[in-house]
């Protein structure tokens, strides 16, 4: 099975979903430390050049492969990498679940903020803070969201590509 966890940018709340996934987080629903949350791999380090791009983030306990993507506003790159998979399955009898999950509705106001300082206008000393303060907000959501996610694909035999957007999350 293949995970990958979207959202605009690609580099906090999916991080941070990737983080909780590998069980590089502690899997509890506790607020995170500030220290905790500046750790998490390409937490508020992606870059303009990164969008669009699938990024590793290593495999599970289970051996399923986790990714993550910044899709910017375009809500045809998700329908898009569900019809490549869709053709891969077909042309090449590829069978591997994927399982794409909406991280954007457990972002907060401070995280949205906070991204537009650091990674848009490079005003770390300002975007930092705020990204924190988001995180520490959300992190009980994103880590509700991956434990659901992880469960959806163990649950759904039938459905080789399956799309969360995870709106109960907002």
């Amino acid at each position: 099975m293949i995970y990958i966890y979207n959202d605009y940018g690609g580099t906090h709340t999916t991080s941070l979903a990737a983080a909780y996934h590998l069980k590089q987080l502690p899997q509890s629903e506790r607020k995170l430390t500030t220290e905790e949350i500046l750790n998490v791999k390409y937490f508020n380090q992606l870059t303009n050049e990164d969008f669009g791009k699938i990024i590793f983030h290593g495999n599970d306990e289970d051996g399923n492969s986790v990714y993550t993507i910044g899709r910017k506003r375009s809500k045809l790159v998700v329908p898009a990498l569900k019809e490549l998979t869709l053709l891969l399955q077909e042309k090449y009898h590829f069978d591997e679940k994927i399982v794409l999950s909406n991280t954007s509705p457990t972002v907060p106001i401070a995280m949205s903020i906070g991204g537009f300082f650091s990674r848009g206008l490079k005003i770390d000393f300002i975007g930092v803070p705020l990204l924190v303060k988001g995180a520490k907000q959300c992190c009980d959501n994103i880590f509700r969201l991956v434990e659901n996610t992880k469960h959806v694909a163990s649950t759904s035999f039938n459905e080789n590509v399956i799309i969360l957007e995870n709106e109960m999350y907002k």
